[in-house]
């Protein structure tokens, strides 16, 4: 199966995907892992995608496609994968079709108050990248994992949050047009669990 997801930052889709991971045995490919991943390489590319994430610019479609598509030839995403935040815009979706017959795509949906309230109480650990969340159960400000004190990202502050799902709103409709009949729509307003039992019996009927 080749799946994409779509939803907003804290919409839940790092969450889903894992769950689908774990139930359908295939990747879960985030271009902002592979980007970080491929500028660590020494290659060619990977000094080109340093060089954009240095100067702070955003790395063009045609370098961000070029990583994914190596990435695609690996081996373990023979049977499929999913794709976790890509494509974010028309034109990534289109250059996505001339290698890829994308056989669902996933919208997570959750009202946008909802999504602030959750960023802004978004930890993240330096060391590990685990995420945690100050309004949780449990939380003492250290990472579950790895004990590494958190901290919060400046994009989950709110000014930057409702900056990024203006461009998140403008973007949506245009994907969920072309993408069509192959849309499932789920809400995350409720528990991981809940948004994802919609979703596992979606897949084994698609399987």
């Amino acid at each position: 199966m080749k799946l994409v997801l779509l939803g907003a930052a804290g919409s839940g889709k790092g969450t889903l995907a894992k769950k689908i991971v774990a139930d359908f045995n295939i990747p879960q490919l985030s271009t902002g892992d592979l980007l970080r991943e491929v500028a660590k390489s020494g290659t060619a590319l990977g000094e080109e995608v340093k060089a954009y994430q240095q100067s702070g610019a955003l790395v063009p479609d045609n370098v961000t496609f070029e990583v994914l598509k190596d990435r695609l030839k690996k081996s373990d995403c023979k049977n499929g994968y999913i794709l976790d935040g890509y494509p974010r815009t028309l034109n990534q979706a289109k250059m996505l079709a001339e290698i890829a017959d994308v056989d669902a795509v996933i919208s997570i949906e959750l009202d946008f108050e909802e999504i602030v309230k959750r960023l802004v109480s978004r930890r993240n650990c330096p060391n590990c990248g685990e995420i945690d969340n100050a309004e949780y159960q449990g939380y003492t400000g250290f990472c579950r994992k790895c004990q590494t004190p958190l901290f919060q990202r400046d994009d989950d502050k709110p000014e930057a949050i409702k900056a990024r799902l203006e461009v998140y709103k403008q973007n949506i409709t245009p994907l969920i047009n072309f993408y069509g009949d192959k849309v499932f729509k789920v809400s995350s307003a409720g528990t991981p669990d809940e948004t994802y039992k919609p979703v596992k019996l979606f897949l084994e009927r698609l399987k």
